[in-house]
């Protein structure tokens, strides 16, 4: 097991410094100059001059890319040009709002989509598996954004059961936190709960059809039993892999979820720093974005030989 998660650790630092480097090079050496964007065309010369200074861009670029990727690895992220802030401050205060959305939105995903895969599976081609794929196509067609309006319509107006939007902060108690947050991770939770439903079906029908399943039913085991000792397991790998897969959708999707219940996050903040011309923020946030994904990607090549250990051996 330590070989195996140390060839993935060693794929894991390789991607993320590529990572680094197509961003660096996208945003920094591309044709076209970053303190231009950041204070529009019409800027003065000495202001220019200026922020190109502070931007470090009258360096080379191999020399600004060394210091960007050891302000990472440091936590010194930079100044914000429009906050005047070190970024990691305004990293660290967005993250608290976008990390537990994303993680109760998974949470929710998972809990909606798997049972309603598994009920799918066992009960194939009879009512409830129909009920199932009308729920997964209708989740798949319905946007997010739509249905997060349609819930505050509802859970807000309506009923006056949970906040429109807005965030408390964790000062105000956790109870009131999450109560505004539930809206948005439902609304983000709707088409990867979709999803998870069609993968996990699909997973489970061919499992039911493996021998040994057949072995577990002839023996007398009953049918939960058989699908949820023997056959779910077996079924994981495909559902493990869509689930890291989706953590980055979530986060992704957050940017515009964050902006119809106006919440704080760091999809708010990627957008307002796109508005702004706050380059060295986006930068960062798309490094962060890019790092949180192939981190996922990494605990999933790990679960994969927790979950089956043939993977392991084979690799």
């Amino acid at each position: 097991m330590l070989a195996f998660a140390g060839r993935r650790l060693i794929a894991f630092v390789l991607t993320l410094m590529a990572a680094a480097l197509v961003i660096f090079l996208m945003l920094e050496v591309l044709p076209g100059d970053p303190a231009a964007v950041t204070l529009g065309l019409n800027a003065a010369p000495e202001a220019l001059a200026a922020l190109r200074a502070e931007m470090g861009l009258d360096r080379p670029a191999v020399v600004r890319f060394l210091a960007w990727v050891g302000g990472l690895v440091t936590g010194d992220l930079g100044l914000s040009y429009t906050y005047r802030v070190p970024v990691s401050q305004l990293i660290a205060e967005r993250m608290a709002v976008t990390l537990p959305l994303a993680l109760m939105a998974m949470t929710l995903a998972a809990a909606i989509g798997v049972p309603l895969g598994m009920l799918a599976a066992a009960n194939h081609n009879r009512p409830a598996d129909a009920a199932v794929m009308v729920f997964a196509q209708a989740g798949l067609a319905i946007p997010n954004f739509w249905f997060g309006l349609l819930l505050v319509l509802v859970f807000a107006i309506g009923l006056g059961w949970l906040p429109a939007g807005g965030f408390p902060g964790w000062q105000a108690g956790a109870g009131a936190a999450l109560r505004s947050l539930a809206l948005p991770a439902l609304a983000l939770a709707l088409p990867q709960a979709a999803i998870l439903a069609r993968v996990t079906r699909s997973a489970m029908l061919d499992t039911l059809q493996e021998d040994f399943v057949r072995t577990a039913r002839a023996k007398g085991l009953g049918e939960a039993a058989t699908v949820l000792r023997h056959a779910l397991r077996n079924a994981l790998i495909p559902v493990v892999t869509i689930l890291g897969l989706q953590f980055s959708v979530l986060i992704a999707g957050a940017i515009i979820i964050e902006n119809v219940f106006a919440l704080p996050g760091l999809g708010r903040l990627v957008f307002q720093s796109i508005a702004q011309h706050d380059l060295i923020v986006v930068k960062d946030l798309v490094m962060l974005f890019a790092a949180l994904a192939i981190l996922v990607n990494f605990l999933v090549d790990l679960l994969y030989g927790v979950i089956d250990p043939r993977l392991r051996e084979a690799a």
